[in-house]
């Protein structure tokens, strides 16, 4: 497509609606996932209030959930499991999974390595509207009579697969997998999409070790979800065959109320194999997205080329491979054989290495940098410290013996949450912050951003610190109310500082909203490179035109970390602290 292309005429259907233009198709992704993480965000404060105060009435249950699914204001138990299992749900697939990916990958892929749009725009737009489609089926499941899919987010059977067991595995259930069976579709059609893109369209120059860190992240998170993504929709498939058709997969020897069911032969830990073979590489496949984004941002904003660029990739490459090997951790308490056990106790602890070298390499960059504390640097580094922390304790987890005391406590809960949702949720929060001005040609309020990254991490540590010792100290997931336990009264109080925490995360999610949505009208006019930045995309102009770059597309001749670089004198070789990828060597200048 040539740039002359830009001109042809637009109708509102066509821009905003059937869009192929990655860059509209980024932003539909992400508001569908901000809209997706509103609703997640207030179950969780809903539940919330249901552990901190069990026997409480409060006003805003009783307007929100409805006559059948709560008592004078006070929560019942299937509710409560409902509301934890679509939570879970949409924070892990519709907010950090198609938020992250579906985002940045289209906005950044074909702006940073130097293409007119992505290999397919048809199937980008496929890939957006069976998102959109997925998220309004699981939606909808929530409005059901017998109420929403109640399993857990895991869905384990038999649970899940006999409609008896719980009134959540009705239709709630059936829209549950109908709604993940479309999301695993529209994940599958833009992974192919991004990896044919970077593979295939990358402008001259831009040889694959010249790519920034963030499409090596967008790259080998694609081919995750290509291997991994299928297992778990066969795992959805097979449940839906027990279900609706009377096979035995997953089942076998079951009893309801004292009558025998007639299923033979399956088993439920069939289900958690392919569950988890898909479970445990979706921990990367948001995360890496999360990593990347602030491997570009913590470079930029400290002045400095990023530290041991090729063990970074090494590391995403290493995160890729392990990450696929290790699903049998989350079940060792499934009666696995022991040396299975100590198997994938050893591949997961491996993990440890790579994601040690991204930790080093990012504190190395920041070490004696000129560091620019906006808002979306100060994201990184609080992802830095998330990941550090969090990861810490899947040393635990990832210890049969120590795992097995722990299993299916809060600290499981504490651990995933930082390093899985909080830190992801930080990379995507400094994707928004750092490529606001591309997006929308304005910038975003710096003093909103300051307010709303400080309330988030001191809440975010609030909630999630705490719950490792209430989970230490034997507190069980998942339970409505612990009151019929004396031996938890003393953790009675924690939790009410946990939930009032969460409460403050939450509003404080509301100050980054109103910053979006105002800035994009009133938020100051943004020029073309305002963060001074290296990579492709900030060559374009402003305003958005179809295919990118008017006229011919750029050619690279380095690195995209060419930051501070100085003669023998200490004088910056090009006269500026950064070097954008199309500036040709100088004589003498050594290529990177």
């Amino acid at each position: 497509m040539s740039g002359e292309h830009h001109h042809h005429k637009e109708t509102f259907v066509t821009k905003y609606i059937f869009s192929t233009d990655h860059k509209m198709i980024s932003k539909q992704f992400l508001i569908t996932g901000m809209f997706m993480g509103i609703i997640g965000v207030f179950m969780s404060m809903l539940f919330r209030l249901q552990i901190a105060w069990p026997e409480k009435s409060f006003s805003i249950i009783t307007a929100f959930l409805g006559d059948h699914q709560q008592t004078d204001g006070v929560m019942n138990p299937d509710t409560y499991l409902a509301l934890v299992t679509i939570h879970g749900t949409i924070m892990v697939f519709f907010v950090l999974t198609a938020g992250l990916s579906g985002t940045f990958s289209n906005l950044l892929i074909p702006l940073q390595i130097g293409a007119r749009d992505m290999a397919s725009g048809f199937l980008n737009m496929v890939s957006y509207w069976l998102f959109f489609l997925s998220s309004v089926v699981m939606v909808v499941s929530l409005f059901v009579e017998a109420g929403p899919a109640s399993a857990g987010w895991t869905i384990y059977p038999p649970l899940s697969a006999l409609k008896q067991a719980i009134p959540g595995s009705g239709l709630g259930m059936t829209l549950w997998l109908v709604s993940m069976a479309i999301f695993i579709a529209s994940s599958l059609i833009g992974s192919l999409n991004y990896i044919v893109t970077v593979l295939n369209l990358r402008t001259k120059g831009m040889k694959m070790t010249r790519l920034p860190l963030t499409m090596w992240a967008f790259f080998v998170t694609a081919i995750i979800g290509v291997i991994s993504f299928p297992v778990l929709l066969s795992a959805a498939l097979l449940l839906i065959f027990d279900r609706s058709f009377g096979t035995s997969f997953y089942l076998s020897d079951i009893f309801i109320s004292g009558q025998v069911l007639h299923y033979q032969g399956g088993s439920p830990v069939l289900f958690e194999h392919l569950f988890w073979f898909l479970g445990h590489p979706e921990v990367y496949i948001i995360l890496l997205p999360a990593l990347g984004i602030s491997s570009e941002v913590i470079s930029t904003n400290a002045r400095k080329p990023i530290f041991g660029y090729r063990a970074m990739i090494g590391s995403i490459l290493g995160i890729a491979f392990l990450s696929t090997i290790v699903w049998g951790h989350h079940m060792f308490v499934s009666g696995m054989n022991p040396f299975l056990g100590s198997v994938f106790t050893f591949t997961t602890v491996l993990i440890a290495i790579p994601s040690a070298v991204k930790a080093f390499n990012y504190i190395t960059t920041l070490w004696k940098g000129n560091l620019q504390l906006n808002p979306a640097m100060l994201f990184s580094i609080g992802l830095v410290s998330t990941f550090v922390t969090g990861g810490l304790t899947g040393l635990v987890l990832g210890d049969s013996a120590l795992d097995i005391n722990v299993h299916d406590t809060y600290f499981v809960v504490a651990h995933f949450h930082l390093v899985m949702g909080v830190s992801a949720l930080f990379g995507m929060f400094a994707g928004v912050y750092h490529w606001y001005p591309k997006m929308y040609g304005r910038m975003m309020n710096k003093v909103m951003g300051y307010w709303h990254f400080w309330l988030t991490i001191i809440s975010a540590y609030g909630v999630f610190f705490p719950m490792h010792f209430i989970g230490l100290a034997g507190l069980p997931r998942r339970y409505y109310t612990n009151t019929n336990f004396p031996m938890f009264d003393d953790l009675a109080d924690i939790n009410v500082f946990m939930t009032l925490m969460a409460i403050i995360g939450g509003v404080a999610q509301l100050i980054f909203l109103a910053n979006f949505f105002i800035s994009m009208y009133r938020g100051q006019k943004a020029s073309q490179n305002p963060w001074k930045s290296n990579t492709l995309e900030w060559t374009t102009p402003v305003e958005h035109i179809h295919g990118n770059w008017p006229g011919k597309i750029p050619e690279v001749h380095r690195w995209a970390y060419d930051y501070s670089k100085v003669d023998d004198n200490g004088n910056y070789i090009h006269g500026e602290d950064f070097v954008l990828q199309t500036v040709p060597l100088k004589d003498g200048e050594e290529p990177s």
